[in-house]
């Protein structure tokens, strides 16, 4: 059952009342349409999935790179350990032999001047032989930590470019 209720309009100089019924419903959206919000939030949530989609795929690729980086580094610390642990053998190796004749010639001594001669020689050679022989695991360590460290390099430059090209 509709009920009359009376509405003021504006007219030239007197008032007119139109007839609103009760079924009017004054919160009505004339202009919403609910398949175009279903429609928004479908394209929103595609947009956002995609996006999601794309971020996923950038971390696996910054992973895979982060895990090869480590693979290298571990694989260059591990050869120059190796490189190291020669170089020392080496020079352990050289110390003896040169120890081991050195006490030969000690056997055959004759007399004090010449174990005097012999053994101040041999400090002599000893002493020249560990400043080359500092010298060249000064050398192999400089040229391990430059091996050891490339591929973080690598990786930092690789990543401060793909910034400058993404700015």
């Amino acid at each position: 059952m509709a009920v009359e209720r009376p509405t003021r309009t504006q007219g030239a100089s007197s008032m007119a009342f139109a007839k609103k019924t009760a079924t009017d419903d004054v919160f009505s959206f004339s202009a919403f349409d609910p398949s175009k919000l279903s429609d928004n939030f479908r394209d929103l949530a595609e947009k956002s999935s995609a996006k999601t989609k794309e971020a996923l795929a950038k971390v696996k690729e910054a992973t895979e790179e982060a895990s090869k980086t480590v693979e290298a580094t571990l694989q260059n610390a591990q050869a120059g350990t190796v490189e190291l642990g020669m170089a020392t053998i080496g020079m352990i190796r050289a110390n003896t032999e040169n120890s081991l004749a050195h006490l030969e010639a000690l056997l055959g001594v004759k007399s004090v001047s010449e174990l005097f001669e012999l053994q101040t020689a041999y400090l002599r050679k000893q002493a020249e032989a560990a400043v080359e022989q500092a010298k060249a695991l000064s050398e192999t360590s400089k040229k391990v930590v430059e091996n050891v460290s490339k591929p973080g390099k690598d990786a930092a430059e690789k990543a401060m470019s793909s910034f400058k090209l993404s700015a």
